[in-house]
């Protein structure tokens, strides 16, 4: 599993685990973090997504993310720890 995957301009909204969410569990893990630190979403997608924040797209970038990582955590842990946590 690559470091730093490559972040896609939006992230997955299929209702089951995708490959994309296996590769980027981590980051989906610190969105999480530091959502709930309450970072401000600019500082979060520079620093988590490698993010240029002055592109108009930066925002809907992130806010995929994010909800993809809320999505996980309440839905798709399951699957993701029953097929095993990723390795680095």
């Amino acid at each position: 599993m690559p470091a730093d995957p490559k972040i896609a301009e939006l992230a997955p909204s299929a209702h089951e685990l995708t490959s994309y969410d296996t590769e980027h569990a981590i980051t989906y893990m610190r969105l999480l973090d530091a959502d709930a630190d309450k970072a401000d979403w600019r500082e979060i997608a520079r620093i988590v997504l490698g993010l240029d924040t002055a592109l108009d797209r930066a925002r809907r970038t992130f806010e995929s993310h994010l909800a993809r990582a809320k999505w996980l955590a309440s839905h798709g842990c399951r699957d993701l720890l029953r097929g095993g946590w990723p390795k680095e």
